[in-house]
């Protein structure tokens, strides 16, 4: 063995090479706990928004008189949506409904889509859903906007709200005609 002094160099050379390997292991597990911190940051947004949202959907059916009646499965259903129950939570809300005779766009539909149909309301022959997305703002250059944006055309136009011309080019959908005519 070498002097006390080599042996306090090597040990401490090692106890070095041990606090550089930890310090490096603490970097990675900082920020791996900052990617799950804001993983669970926007989950549990997404959890208050959609508390929000059918605490809404909620009281916009009890404003309008709608009951729910049940199944033995659990299904909820009203006039307006269709809910499934899980674990005392309500999920799968359709949160555009069925255009019917008298519906106020402003007061049924969220924000976006009564935006959307403004917009096509200005337009007398129709949009595409790229100019709509240019006209709402969104940048016509994002492909996965404008589809999306599509996409919640296509909606209005299943529930009544719009129509889709041949051409592709979309619509407000004429007044809903009363059952019957």
């Amino acid at each position: 063995m070498g002097s006390w002094r080599e042996e306090l160099d090597r040990r401490e050379a090692v106890t070095a090479e041990r606090v550089e390997a930890l310090r490096g292991q603490i970097a990675e597990l900082s920020e791996q706990l900052e990617v799950a911190e804001q993983q669970l940051s926007r989950l549990q947004i997404t959890r208050e928004t959609m508390d929000e949202i059918l605490g809404e959907r909620t009281e916009v059916d009890a404003q309008h008189g709608l009951t729910a009646g049940s199944d033995a499965e659990g299904e909820v259903k009203d006039g307006a949506s269709q809910h499934v129950r899980a674990a005392g939570r309500v999920i799968g809300a359709v949160l555009v409904p069925q255009r019917v005779a008298g519906m106020d766009p402003t007061a049924e539909l969220p924000e976006d889509y009564g935006e959307i149909l403004a917009v096509l309301a200005e337009a007398a022959d129709g949009m595409r859903a790229g100019r709509v997305a240019a006209e709402l703002g969104i940048e016509t250059t994002d492909r996965a906007k404008v589809e999306g944006l599509r996409s919640k055309l296509k909606r209005l136009v299943a529930r009544g709200w719009a129509d889709q011309q041949p051409s592709g080019k979309f619509t407000i959908a004429n007044e809903v005609g009363v059952v019957g005519d």
